[in-house]
Order: structure tokens, then C-alpha cells, then sequence
């Protein structure tokens, strides 16, 4: 049983749905302790962009709020934490993190998303075997991962390259030994594997675990639903063992944003 889950969205983000009222009594009657709130960060965009995948800036103060009061009436049952799964971009990173700090705030993941970023980047999930957009993808996110801010990095396999394996090693291997210098633990998406995405891969996590770093189960709830044991998902078990994944209670040190 695992006592956390750090990766959760709101229908803020356009793409998910129920409450967050929703989300914690999944979180509980699963046997949750811990519940973290991390939606799609807004981004100080330039005027006129207005991206179809994240919450406004303007919905900053009602996501905290309600998050507050949840968090206040639902203590005696389970501990909610308030964080953002971020989209580092060197651009907008430190005007984003300013105006985060402005509200109450447990934690920050890293979902590297598109490289370099939303406005005039490419997209990671795209089909690609392009050698210099996986290399771009795995610099850009360890330049994220080198401001010692992140809790964690989601879904780390998002690059959905169909290339070469060992060009695929070549450039991954870097990003878990980042990882595994900076401490930062690696995702396992439960979304992606029920959804039956290109991620979570066994390419990447049979390699991964090689070099030994932390892990962490992420729900990626998108919906209510999505919250779940690992045993209550089926084969999700069997994909940790093949791969040598081990993740304890998966509850994980957060880092302060001061």
C-alpha cells in the first residue's frame, strides 16, 4: 500500500475532471495518507497566447484558496499538500516562480513537456527519431532539474523517440545519472500505463534502474479514478518487478522552494 500521491490535476488544466473534493475521497477510501495537488502551472506567457493545457494566472489565488480549505477540512482524514507540476522554461522560469511564492505552496515536479517551451517549442510525446530532439529534451530537462527546485520529475520517458536504442541510452542514461546526483527521484506514470501510452517504457526503466535511483509512483489522476493502488491496476505490479522498481511507502523528502 502506498501511503502518497504527489501528482494530481484539477479541470483547471482544461483536460481533467471532477473536484478536488472528488480527488481526496478517492485518495482516502484508497487508503491514501497523503494527497498532493499539482496542477499544470499557468505561465507568464506573452500577451495574447493563451495555452489550451494549463490553468490562467489569474486562476492562482482560486486554485490555493480552495485548496486551503480542503486541506483544513479534511486534516483529521488525510494531509493535502499544494504544488504545481511546472514546465521549466529558462524564459518564464523566474518570473513563475516570484508569483508562485505569493501563495501558500508545498512543492513543485518537473513535467518537461515541450523543449524549449510551449510558445515556440516542440512538443516531447511527438513521434520523433531525431537524435537532436532526444538530446535537446534531455539537456533542457536537466538544465530544469540544476535549479535544485524540483520535488520530483514526472514521467521522465514523455520523449516518445523511435530511434536507435543505443542512441536512446546514450542521451537517457544522462538524465537518470543527473537524477541520481541530484537526488531527484524518477516517475512511474500510472495515467500513461492505464491509458496505454508510449509511457511509462520498459526501455527506459529496465535502464534506469541500472544506475539505481529513487523512484516514485505517480498517479497523474486526471480524473478521481485514476487514483489507485498499484495493486488495484492491472499489470502495474508486474511492470515494477520486471524492471527491478522499488518504491517503498512512496513518500519522498519534498524540497523548499526558498
Amino acid at each position: 500500500m502506498l501511503a502518497a500521491n504527489y501528482h494530481t490535476h484539477t479541470i483547471r488544466c482544461k483536460h481533467a475532471y471532477g473536484t478536488e473534493r472528488e480527488y481526496i475521497e478517492a485518495a482516502i477510501s484508497e487508503g491514501f495518507k497523503i494527497l498532493g495537488f499539482s496542477d499544470h502551472t499557468p505561465q507568464p506567457y506573452p500577451e495574447g497566447f493563451r495555452s489550451g493545457i494549463r490553468m490562467d494566472m489569474s486562476e492562482l489565488y482560486d486554485y490555493t484558496d480552495t485548496l486551503v480549505k480542503l486541506r483544513d477540512e479534511y486534516k483529521d482524514e488525510i494531509q493535502i499538500l499544494i504544488g504545481y507540476e511546472v514546465e521549466y522554461t529558462e524564459k518564464y522560469f523566474e518570473t513563475l516562480i516570484k508569483e508562485l511564492k505569493k501563495y501558500p505552496l508545498d512543492y513543485i515536479i518537473q513535467g518537461q513537456h515541450y523543449v524549449e517551451d510551449e510558445v515556440d517549442g516542440f512538443y516531447s510525446g511527438s513521434l520523433t527519431d531525431s537524435e537532436e530532439r532526444l538530446k535537446a529534451y534531455v539537456d533542457f530537462t536537466i538544465e530544469g532539474m540544476n535549479t535544485g527546485l524540483f520535488t520530483y520529475l514526472a514521467h521522465p520517458d514523455l520523449i516518445n523517440f523511435t530511434g536507435d536504442d543505443d542512441i536512446y541510452r546514450l542521451h537517457m542514461s544522462r538524465l537518470v545519472r543527473a537524477a541520481v546526483d541530484l537526488n531527484i527521484p524518477l516517475e512511474i506514470n500510472v495515467y500513461g500505463f492505464v491509458d496505454h501510452r508510449w509511457y511509462p517504457c520498459d526501455r527506459f526503466f529496465r535502464m534506469a534502474a541500472e544506475y539505481h535511483p529513487k523512484f516514485v509512483i505517480g498517479c497523474d489522476a486526471h480524473t478521481p479514478e485514476i487514483i489507485r493502488q498499484p495493486e488495484h491496476i492491472k499489470g502495474f505490479e508486474d511492470f515494477l518487478i520486471r524492471n527491478g522498481i522499488k518504491c517503498g511507502d512512496n513518500i519522498i523528502d519534498i524540497r523548499s522552494l526558498e
